[in-house]
């Protein structure tokens, strides 16, 4: 398999199927593609369009196979090794990891728009900032912060539904981005 993706960095659809596998131990090749522009010319949209029929990254290979979309990937890396347990066994947690993971997948736009991803950076000040002039982030903060924290009592932790899965990867990605702003 081959996991086409962008700077782990600043890319946090990047970021979640590479932290999947990577923390499942599932074996792939990493394909990082140099981001140089959105422009149709650009290196990157030329290297992408031959692999993604979306022209987006993240993009799994797995031989004749192209799965595009992290959600996508993830399910379909959760049916090809069922022994990984990626979703929870039990159906009521596994239905909600799907829940938690299609809010993460659809939603928290004010921490998107006001908190680019930056793994590198340590931006404390400007996360003052945009807590102070974007109610909307706290919001979403909170949101999170009351979802981890219910998901943790409910299935005892050290992970969201106990043991490492979809969802932990889903939102690697936040807590990436509120150390960088906190």
């Amino acid at each position: 398999m081959k996991l086409y993706i962008g700077n782990k960095n600043y890319s946090s659809w990047s970021m979640r199927p590479w932290v999947l596998l990577r923390q499942a131990g599932i074996a792939f090749d990493e394909v990082k593609l140099r981001f140089d522009s959105f422009s149709g010319d650009s290196n990157f949209k030329q290297r992408l369009g031959k692999v993604s029929p979306a022209g987006k990254v993240p993009v799994l290979v797995d031989g004749d196979l192209v799965v595009w979309d992290t959600l996508a990937i993830a399910e379909y890396v959760a049916e090809k090794f069922p022994q990984h347990a990626l979703w929870p066994r039990d159906a009521a947690a596994r239905a909600r990891a799907r829940s938690v993971c299609a809010e993460m997948h659809a939603g928290f736009g004010a921490l998107r728009t006001h908190c680019p991803m930056n793994i590198e950076a340590s931006l404390a000040q400007a996360g003052q900032i945009v807590l102070r002039d974007h109610p909307a982030v706290r919001k979403d903060l909170d949101r999170i912060e009351e979802m981890w924290a219910e998901l943790l009592q409910q299935h005892g932790g050290p992970l969201l539904f106990g043991a490492f899965g979809i969802a932990d990867a889903y939102y690697a990605p936040v807590c990436m981005r509120i150390h960088t702003y906190a």
